[in-house]
């Protein structure tokens, strides 16, 4: 059984949402500007993790469901 407490839940959908894609978003701008080592590996590793992040949110909302369906 894999599920997560709210915080975490709370927490780890920030970070894939809005933290993970805005930093990245951040570095490639300023990368390009700055010249800026690595912008392409730095941000195509930040959506990696934002992916796996959303795909752990995502099986535990499954799992949640799962426990907690009604029966509709």
């Amino acid at each position: 059984m894999f599920k997560l407490s709210n915080t975490v839940y709370d927490v780890l959908k920030f970070l894939c949402t809005i933290l993970l894609p805005a930093l990245g978003t951040l570095y490639f701008a300023l990368s390009k500007i700055w010249g800026l080592p690595l912008a392409e590996e730095i941000v195509g590793t930040l959506s990696a993790i934002a992916v796996f992040i959303g795909a752990v949110i995502g099986i535990s909302t499954a799992q949640y469901n799962k426990e907690n369906d009604d029966g509709r």
